[in-house]
């Protein structure tokens, strides 16, 4: 009997080693940019400086992301993401940006963690999608201006009103002639 005892806890301990840990930073994507400039994201202007950018904590929900200050005690806004496709997933973070007129700044379209193939493109409000999609001539996903980034204070549940608000909106996406169209109808063609 103590042979069979000790026999299950060698291949518990044998298993216990061979599966991965998953770690946080993993699952939330944590990830921690610099920038030397103002950047944009949906709603408002980062000035320079380190930015903390993660997902919710959510198992059934991959598509809200939360910027916080360097020390994760201040929240810029909780944002809407769209899925965004890279062929190759790269090594490091990779944020791209939506080009902006002389004298503003980058937009932050898109963030990618390292060995994704999928990132998660930003929702913007609808007037600045309008800009956005003129200036780089692509679509851009908008929602009501009212909703991006009002929820100024870490989301402890997917189920709280203003999550809630944000997943239930409508999103559009506005293309670069100034139409606005289904968020499907403009990534399916």
């Amino acid at each position: 009997m103590n042979h069979i005892k000790i026999m299950v806890f060698v291949c518990l301990g044998v298993l216990a080693i061979a599966i991965p840990q998953a770690r946080a930073d993993e699952w939330d994507q944590k990830t921690i940019f610099t920038f030397n400039g103002p950047v944009e994201i949906p709603g408002q202007v980062l000035l320079p400086g380190t930015y903390v950018f993660k997902l919710v904590d959510s198992q059934s929900d991959r598509s809200t992301v939360q910027v916080f200050n360097k020390n994760e005690n201040h929240l810029f806004g909780t944002f809407l993401t769209i899925p965004d496709y890279r062929l190759k997933p790269a090594g490091k973070p990779i944020i791209t940006f939506e080009e902006r007129a002389t004298g503003s700044p980058e937009a932050v379209k898109a963030w990618f963690y390292p060995g994704e193939n999928y990132g998660h493109d930003f929702v913007y409000p609808k007037v600045k999608a309008v800009e956005l999609a003129k200036a780089n001539n692509q679509p851009v996903a908008s929602m009501p201006d009212e909703l991006v980034g009002k929820t100024t204070r870490p989301v402890k549940s997917m189920s709280e009103s203003s999550v809630t608000a944000l997943k239930k909106t409508s999103l559009k996406v506005q293309k670069p002639t100034g139409e606005e169209v289904e968020l499907t109808a403009a990534f399916t063609k």
